[in-house]
């Protein structure tokens, strides 16, 4: 008995060491990207910024990541972009037909066409920043919102060339 309360008062006041030396887990915004600190996140937003301002309105193309959802679902990259006034807009087709429609940014888009895969044009904030969506599929008995992180990659923008007349 003696034991268990020495071991229980151990544990206790180990707790209470690491609590006081702030070794609690903290949120993933306090403690930076996964592939670096808060302060290379700042700079990797400000470059990703500085390029999409270089930018000029046209159409363009980048590669697009999508993680997240079953594995089982893929887009096609590189996706078409669009830039006017500022604004980006992405072409995002699945390699599935069943996306009904999707959410981004809290805002329900139905689909261009669903033909040769679920097509839609969704707003993109920002380049080299995760997008996160919602995607509606119809591919199981019963329809499922799935989440989705979509990353825009700005390495990898093309401009597309403009046809002949």
């Amino acid at each position: 008995m003696k034991r268990f309360i020495r071991l229980t008062a151990f544990l206790f006041a180990a707790a209470l060491l690491f609590a006081a030396a702030g070794c609690t887990k903290k949120e993933p915004a306090e403690t930076g990207s996964a592939a670096g600190t808060s302060a290379e996140t700042t700079a990797e937003k400000t470059a990703s910024a500085e390029t999409e301002a270089a930018l000029s309105d046209g159409v363009y193309t980048a590669a697009v990541t999508l993680t997240g959802g079953t594995g089982r679902a893929s887009v096609a990259s590189p996706a078409k972009l669009t830039i006017s006034g500022g604004s980006i807009t992405a072409t995002i087709v699945w390699s599935s037909s069943n996306y009904d429609y999707m959410i981004v940014d809290g805002e329900k888009i139905l689909p261009l066409t669903t033909e040769g895969g679920s097509t839609f044009e969704i707003p993109v904030a920002a380049l080299d920043t995760e997008l996160p969506v919602i995607g509606d599929t119809t591919a199981m008995s019963v329809p499922h919102e799935i989440e989705y992180t979509l990353l825009f990659d700005s390495s990898t923008l093309t401009a597309e060339r403009e046809e002949a007349p």
